[in-house]
């Protein structure tokens, strides 16, 4: 597709995913808030990225890029996309067109690629979910722990917890 298609392309076990990206204030500004709150409290040498390149599980024939990557410095300094397996966590917002993309899709597009911890902020509810504890089953790796919240709750994502008070919601 040669950049010449706006927005942006992720492959998934279904096929592809063409996001439009058509700025949304509210999704633009929880995503910033929340790479600031855990920038905030993670260690030095750890990083709350919100940019490109993909994560790319060449195995499974999968490419994402979530919103946030939690990631150390040293393991984005690498050409091409980044390895799963290097993310400690993964957080998306939810996007108002294709909620599905994040409650479905990567639900079972993250264990199965080995991001160990998955936060799912909605800002269509005001709630959302971290999942952790990948383990097998029938169908493939999956999440064994989810732990729901409502906007308003602190929230820990791998081992950092942050605030979700004042985060924006779609109107």
């Amino acid at each position: 597709m040669d950049d010449t298609l706006p927005g942006r392309f992720e492959i998934t076990k279904e096929g592809i995913v063409h996001d439009m990206r058509s700025p949304v204030k509210p999704h633009a500004l929880t995503v910033l808030h929340l790479r600031k709150r855990l920038e905030d409290v993670m260690p030095e040498g750890l990083v709350a990225h919100t940019g490109a390149p993909d994560v790319e599980g060449e195995a499974e024939g999968i490419l994402r890029r979530p919103d946030v990557m939690v990631i150390s410095w040293t393991d984005m300094d690498v050409p091409g996309a980044f390895d799963p397996h290097t993310l400690i966590a993964a957080v998306e917002v939810v996007s108002r067109s294709n909620p599905d993309n994040d409650w479905v899709s990567k639900m079972r597009d993250y264990p199965l690629i080995g991001i160990p911890t998955y936060a799912v902020f909605d800002p269509r509810t005001g709630t959302g979910a971290v999942l952790t504890d990948i383990h097998n089953t029938p169908d493939g790796p999956r999440y064994a722990t989810r732990k729901d919240f409502v906007y308003g709750e602190d929230v820990t994502i791998a081992d950092w917890t942050i605030s979700t008070d004042n985060l924006p919601r779609y109107g």
